[in-house]
């Protein structure tokens, strides 16, 4: 298991925001933090279960080939959990 960096997380939220532009970034992704990676999976927290679900539902697959290039190490499965489970 791999603890992210904050540039590392930071450098993830910025790509996404670059991605799916500042209205969504702020909706959707506000006071996500990605936390580490372990295998293939990254593992994030969101700021609640409805948002968390989205997140996975929605980016998930976006997030991974991001996170890949920032850690330039392959990720295959975005878990995303609610800050309350942290």
């Amino acid at each position: 298991m791999m603890k992210l960096t904050r540039v590392q997380d930071h450098a993830i939220q910025a790509l996404m925001a670059g991605i799916v532009g500042a209205e969504t970034f702020d909706h959707v992704f506000a006071g996500i933090r990605f936390d580490e990676i372990e295998g293939t999976m990254l593992y994030a927290f969101a700021r609640d279960e409805d948002v968390a679900s989205d997140i996975e539902d929605s980016y998930s697959p976006l997030i991974a080939a991001v996170a890949s290039r920032v850690l330039s190490k392959q990720v295959d499965v975005v878990v995303v959990m609610p800050k309350v489970l942290q």
